[in-house]
């Protein structure tokens, strides 16, 4: 029997004409087949739900309740998974601590912030922060490659976040447990 799905990444121009992202395993108005598919995900056994994460789970692939896994960690930096072209890190900032003044050339930077509040600034250059937002829970923070960013904890609690880097910044296994160590483990690198 021939599937009833295009597998990921589908063609662009054909999901247009159709207006769908067809890349379901399973036959498409197959309700009992999807039904059976989304309760998988939820029989997941309770200790690895709440597994503290301690490694970085990547290439392989990988699902995690990101929020919590964001929330329990108290490292500095973290990497959660490092791919080819992608890692995803986690990081916990302390009150009136920044991630410092960085710059990316090569690559953008996706920050979701799920507790407490910081100051967002990036500019074109190091001197020229011109852009200049307050950010908080639930909030996402887009940094495109080249621009200079910076994002101090504004509060009395720690800043946790998780960022995205595509491609990755950081060597696979990246633990840095404090701000210090991250930067002298950057004047290494």
């Amino acid at each position: 029997m021939p599937k009833a799905y295009k597998d990921y990444p589908c063609d662009p121009c054909s999901r247009r004409r159709r207006n769908v992202h067809n890349s379901r395993p399973f036959p498409l108005g197959d309700e009992d087949t999807f039904q059976a598919f989304a309760n998988y995900d939820m029989q997941t056994p309770e200790n690895t739900r709440n597994r503290l994460f301690t490694n970085d789970y990547g290439p392989a692939p990988f699902t995690v309740d990101i929020e919590k896994a964001t929330l329990q960690n108290n490292t500095f930096r973290r990497a959660l998974w490092t791919g080819e072209h992608l890692q995803l890190t986690l990081m916990s900032i302390g009150p009136g601590e920044d991630i410092g003044l960085e710059r990316h050339p090569h690559l953008d930077q996706f920050i979701r912030i799920e507790q407490g509040q910081g100051l967002v600034l990036m500019g074109d250059s190091m001197n020229q922060l011109d852009y200049r937002r307050r950010a908080g829970d639930g909030f996402a923070v887009i940094i495109p490659a080249g621009k200079w960013h910076n994002l101090i904890n504004t509060g009395n609690a720690p800043l946790k976040l998780y960022s995205i880097y595509a491609p990755p910044q950081h060597p696979y296994g990246t633990v840095h447990r404090t701000k210090a160590e991250a930067m002298a483990a950057e004047e290494n690198h």
